[in-house]
Formats: structure tokens, sequence, C-alpha cells
């Protein structure tokens, strides 16, 4: 690591040392703006998330994952939700404690959010996702159809946290990993569409563009 990155890294730590706690990630993350890319398509590191006070799912989830790491609360680990062709994917950061599974997610609607530590593995984890995926043109459908190998990026080393570049190249390390289906054609068929109370509740935001 080069002097400017050790210096940014130092920098990075002393601001997130009272994130202690996956709660603590969570509120912090949850009380920055949503970053609707007014510019372009962004893949920000978490000190850029840091300096612009701004951050959507994956750069949600990258700023955790260095939070928990260099906190010492566990490894960096992101998951990746695939949504049906026409939806979007949504990353989110996984953790354990006490032998369970939770995570952390940045989103802008009311859904997909944070989840407690309750859950047995991995999959389990993400179906508590399954009837709140929906896409956002408002018709009911539920999209989720596949989610990734938990993916540490301890293995891309430090850098990556204070990156002045978007991180393209571990975006789409993320979307080369093994991904598993998490339906069957016929129960796909047979999925019945979310209720308008259900629809309505999903496009509720915190954040106005």
């Amino acid at each position: 690591m080069k002097k400017e990155e050790k210096v940014k890294l130092e920098e990075f730590m002393k601001e997130i040392r009272n994130l202690d706690s996956f709660v603590k990630i969570q509120d912090f993350l949850s009380s920055l703006q949503i970053n609707f890319e007014e510019n372009g398509e962004t893949c920000r590191s978490p000190f850029s998330v840091l300096r612009t006070k701004k951050a959507h799912c994956i750069e949600g989830a990258f700023f955790a994952a260095a939070t928990i790491w260099l906190n010492k609360l566990g490894k960096p680990l992101v998951v990746d939700l695939v949504g049906e062709k026409g939806d979007w994917d949504h990353v989110i950061c996984v953790f354990k404690k006490h032998g369970k599974f939770g995570c952390i997610s940045k989103t802008n609607h009311s859904v997909l959010r944070y989840r407690e530590p309750v859950y047995a593995n991995i999959h389990e984890l993400v179906m508590s996702f399954f009837h709140e995926y929906s896409d956002d043109k408002g018709n009911g459908r539920k999209t989720l159809r596949k989610y990734s190998d938990t993916i540490d990026l301890s293995s891309f080393g430090k850098e990556w946290i204070v990156n002045y570049e978007d991180l393209w190249g571990i975006h789409d390390y993320i979307d080369s990993v093994k991904h598993y289906d998490i339906l069957s054609k016929s129960q796909i068929r047979e999925l019945r569409k979310q209720e308008q109370v259900e629809i309505d509740a999903g496009q509720v935001v915190q954040f106005k563009k």
C-alpha cells in the first residue's frame, strides 16, 4: 500500500472508530443521503462514501464490510441478490453474531433493509427478502431469483477501501461468482402478486430525488 493510501486508511479508521457494532453501522448508513447518481453510474469506495455522505446499495455494502473488518467485528462479507431480468440487483453486507446470520443494507425504500442476526444460514437470510423484493414498476411482481456465494472482500487487500476511483472491478467480480437459483420454473409461474397495500408500502422512500 502506498504512503498516500496508508494516510487515507488511517483517516478512514479514525472516522469509523465509533461504529463499533452492527447496529451503529446500520444507523450511520441509514442516515446518509441516497446516491441518486445524478452525474452517471458510480461504485464508490468506502472512503468516498464517507467523504460525500451519500451511498446506494453496493456502496453501502462495501462501506459496512470495510467498517466491520477494520473494527474487528468480523470478515468483510457481501452477498449479491439478483432480481428477474428488468429488475435491480441488491447487494448486502452479511455478518454473524451468536452463531446466526444478519445483514446491513442500504436502500432508499421502506423494504430490503437491515436483518437481525437470527438466520441459520445465508439461504435463510436471503429468503427473508423474498416477499418484499419486487420491481419498481408497481405491478406487484415478486422478482428475487438468485443469490451469490458469500464474497470476502479481504481478498482484494485494503486499497479498495480508500480508492478514489470507482470499484467496478469488484463490482464485476461479484457478478461473476457462483449464484444460486431460489425458484423452479413452475414456482415462478405460480407466484401470487403482491396486494395493493404491499405495493404501496414498497414505494415509500426515505429520500426524495
